[in-house]
């Protein structure tokens, strides 16, 4: 790590405690020495997952985000319970939302979606070898559409900025360059 770069937390005191976030704000010391203000939203992390069938198709779903007052097309994905690993969350998450297990899980990478002020990490997963057998087991409160898109069309749909939702462009993407390598 750059030392020049570091930021000291002089205090930190939790300023809201919410269902999905906690806010917290830190006092911290600059490298030059003078004190700033941090506000950082703490998340337990989550995970997405690319459901590939053998046709080449992916399995989406479409919901209502609330913030943008819009229905948005994303991938299956979910918010981590307290100590469940990601591979663990992404297995649930494809069985609640599309009703599908997979034999075959492949981590393709992670990514953390707000640098600036949250701690999310966003675990990726590609899934294949799909079977689809009890329907979606959706949480209270959870409303979704599945949808059934060529690969092809997903990943043109991500470059015509349709898909505006940054997880699912991302796996999307990084899903391509690993399947482009397998030759599929």
């Amino acid at each position: 790590m750059d030392s020049h770069l570091f930021e000291k937390t002089l205090s930190t005191e939790q300023i809201y405690d919410g269902v999905v976030v906690k806010l917290w704000r830190d006092k911290v010391m600059l490298e030059d020495g003078k004190e700033s203000v941090r506000e950082i939203i703490k998340h337990p992390g989550g995970v997405c997952v690319l459901p590939l069938d053998s046709d080449g198709n992916i399995y989406m779903v479409k919901q209502f985000r609330y913030p943008f007052k819009t229905v948005l097309t994303e991938i299956p994905a979910g918010k981590k319970e307290p100590g469940e690993e990601p591979l663990q969350c992404g297995i649930r998450e494809l069985s609640e939302e599309i009703g599908a297990t997979a034999e075959k899980f492949t981590l393709i990478g992670k990514l953390y979606p707000t640098v600036a002020y949250d701690t999310e990490t966003i675990w990726m997963y590609l899934a294949e070898g799909l079977s689809f057998s009890g329907g979606q087991h959706l949480d209270p409160e959870e409303f979704v559409d599945v949808v059934k898109v060529p690969y092809q069309k997903a990943y043109e749909m991500v470059l015509r900025d349709e898909i505006p939702d940054a997880k699912t462009q991302i796996a999307i993407l990084r899903a391509k360059g690993i399947l482009d390598l397998r030759g599929k």
